[in-house]
């Protein structure tokens, strides 16, 4: 992990209204020290009715957290009742976006083409994607890991020049631990991200991918995050339900 920035993403997923992410904030920057947020960056990931107050709180306490998105249309705009654009969150200060969430996957069918065009459209907004890669339980069973996790990294990344692609986040969510209690063990979270590393390293150079920070998620809790922190392979956490308590959130963020 040496010269890479450890980063700790809370996703909020469907939860808090735009008063709750505002009082979770506050609460968060008075557990947390400048030189916390120094050591490590912290993004906050609320819900789209929440974007607008949390960025307005970010700016006007001048809080060091980067604000992020848990999702986007691959289109700036149009017909598509329902949807953000990444223009429009660009406009709100976003400076990530998740892309690819198992969940958006499993439940509202994202094939690899439409993560890639999400990837994209983040790109050329100015914005970072956090893309989220990850098997499944019978996957991970029938030993179909490696191809399932390279194929989603090589995918979400197609046509993605090396500019680009050396400021992408990923996080190696493995789905079976997302929300289960049952997360991966450091070592296996170690030796599926060094599998994304080395493709990394395929697709582009080994020294982008050396510089490339790559996350664990799935069942992160302040009880566990030392563990995986001590991991060199991996460069911080995205951080489900335990990221809905600003004290355990906390915790995560002072792991050591």
């Amino acid at each position: 992990m040496a010269g890479r920035r450890p980063i700790i993403a809370a996703n909020w997923k469907m939860h808090k209204t735009h008063l709750e992410a505002i009082q979770a904030v506050q609460k968060l920057s008075y557990l947390l020290e400048r030189e916390d947020a120094e050591r490590v960056e912290v993004v906050v990931c609320p819900p789209f009715t929440a974007l607008r107050a949390v960025q307005t709180l970010l700016d006007a306490d001048r809080l060091p957290y980067g604000l992020g998105a848990q999702n986007v249309h691959w289109e700036a705009r149009g017909a598509f009742t329902g949807e953000v654009s990444a223009l429009m969150l660009q406009a709100l200060r976003c400076a990530y976006v998740i892309v690819g969430h198992s969940e958006r996957r499993e439940v509202f069918g994202e094939t690899d083409d439409v993560v890639a065009r999400k990837v994209r459209a983040v790109y050329a907004n100015g914005m970072i994607p956090i893309l989220c890669v990850g098997e499944t339980l019978a996957e991970r069973d029938a030993g179909g890991t490696e191809d399932k996790v390279v194929g989603q990294v090589r995918a979400g990344l197609a046509g993605v020049g090396d500019d680009d692609a050396a400021r992408v986040v990923i996080a190696y969510e493995p789905i079976w631990a997302i929300g289960t209690g049952r997360n991966a063990e450091p070592a296996d979270a170690g030796e599926v991200i060094g599998l994304v590393r080395a493709t990394l390293a395929a697709l582009y150079s080994k020294d982008l991918a050396e510089g490339v920070r790559i996350q664990y998620g799935g069942s992160v809790k302040a009880g566990n995050i030392r563990g995986f922190m001590a991991h060199p392979q991996i460069d911080g956490a995205l951080v489900g339900g335990a990221s809905l308590d600003p004290e355990e959130l906390a915790l995560i963020v002072k792991y050591r």
